[in-house]
């Protein structure tokens, strides 16, 4: 049986026995935020959701959400997708650009092509196929856990919400950095990363779901020199600001039932080498997930 059709009979599975998963707590809608390297901290919460046997009713992404949301929407389970991270990220030592050119690490040059003059440093084509491939499902209706995913109209200055159709241009578009990923020509738009209009898309789940869970990845960032910021810091950081204050005034308006910010202190976007720190980071905030979980369905 190839990885395919073991994510199909998995996904199968899962369909199957969601009837038996569910306690007193209701309908579970899961939105996973955007923030880069700092998006693999979604890891170790997905895992709770395995380990308590909930399966989410609706989840939203954006971003690196988005692409971990894909994941878990098409069957693989938390510790798959951890186990596939750790395939394909560096090691502590290396830095995430010096480990593209390694020979041992050509996995990632696979999945990214730089692409100079059109508007980003790397087109995301390959990643996208990548996916496909891992989770065996190219299509929105093909998901066994109902997904939206963010972007943004960059001429519209607008959110753009995906939810059917194909899965590649969705996933290209949210997570289309500005300056970093080449934006999304697609039906007429230009998009690019949903972080921009709406970095933890929880608000896109109260119609559908009795509990909305934000799990908000943007995590903190502090002085590094006396220098000042250099180019990338100051690109990615300055982004940084914008969603912290539109995720400000969100929760200001209406909050999730449950609010999970893991204390994820200097990784910066590209710190994907830092994996086994950031999962570290996230410990307090899966306890308190599980925790509080626990409490609303009664385990």
């Amino acid at each position: 049986m190839n990885r395919r059709d073991f994510i199909k009979l998995g996904l199968a599975s899962s369909l199957l026995a969601s009837c038996d998963t569910w306690k007193s707590g209701g309908k579970l809608g899961l939105a996973l935020g955007g923030g880069g390297a700092r998006g693999l901290a979604h890891i170790p919460m997905l895992e709770v959701l395995d380990e308590l046997k909930i399966r989410p009713h609706r989840i939203a992404g954006t971003s690196i959400g988005a692409v971990i949301g894909t994941m878990y929407a098409a069957g693989m389970s938390g510790r798959e997708i951890r186990e596939l991270v750790d395939r394909l990220t560096v090691s502590e030592n290396e830095s995430w650009l010096s480990g593209l050119f390694e020979q041992d690490l050509g996995r990632w040059w696979d999945l990214i092509k730089l692409k100079l003059g059109s508007g980003g440093l790397i087109a995301t084509d390959a990643f996208a196929r990548f996916l496909e491939e891992t989770t065996g499902v190219s299509r929105f209706d093909q998901l066994g856990i109902p997904l939206k995913i963010v972007a943004a109209d960059f001429w519209e200055r607008e959110q753009v919400v995906f939810e059917r159709g194909n899965l590649g241009p969705a996933i290209q578009a949210s997570i289309a950095i500005p300056g970093l990923f080449t934006p999304v020509q697609h039906q007429g738009r230009v998009l690019v990363d949903g972080g921009l209009v709406n970095p933890v898309p929880y608000d896109l789940l109260f119609d559908e779901c009795d509990l909305v869970v934000a799990i908000d990845v943007t995590g903190k960032r502090n002085p590094q020199s006396d220098d000042g910021p250099g180019y990338f810091e100051t690109l990615f950081n300055t982004m940084q600001i914008m969603q912290a204050q539109i995720l400000h005034e969100k929760l200001q308006q209406r909050a999730p039932h449950i609010y999970i910010r893991p204390g994820l202190e200097d990784v910066r976007v590209l710190d994907f080498n830092r994996v086994d720190e950031i999962y570290r980071q996230s410990m307090p905030a899966r306890n308190q997930l599980m925790k509080a979980l626990s409490q609303r369905y009664a385990i």
